[in-house]
């Protein structure tokens, strides 16, 4: 996946919240994955100047992913996931998807 069709893909899940559920629950760990590691990296604060509307409206979804649990999404076990998912055809549990 590239890093512009990550950033697709976390933008329309902070803009839909209930996709990570769906997302978690059909075990796409890569889009969840992608999301989180967007998070991590914030809006980029050139885009306060840029676009000033556009910067707000991610920051309050970001803060709202946050309020809503996701900070608790650990980033390596994704990606864990993700990898081994892709190795054995896409069937992995979510056991460990939650944790430090």
């Amino acid at each position: 996946m590239t890093p512009r069709e990550e950033e697709l893909i976390a933008r329309e899940m902070l803009e839909r919240p209930e996709l990570l559920g769906i997302r978690l629950k059909e075990k796409r760990w890569a889009d969840v994955a992608a999301l989180v590691r967007y998070v991590r990296h914030d809006v980029p604060a050139d885009l306060a100047m840029t676009d000033p509307a556009l910067f707000k409206t991610l920051r309050d979804q970001i803060t709202l992913f946050h309020l809503r649990g996701g900070g608790a999404l650990n980033l390596a076990t994704l990606e864990r996931l993700a990898a081994d998912a892709n190795a054995l055809g896409g069937h992995e549990t979510a056991s460990a998807t939650y944790g430090g």
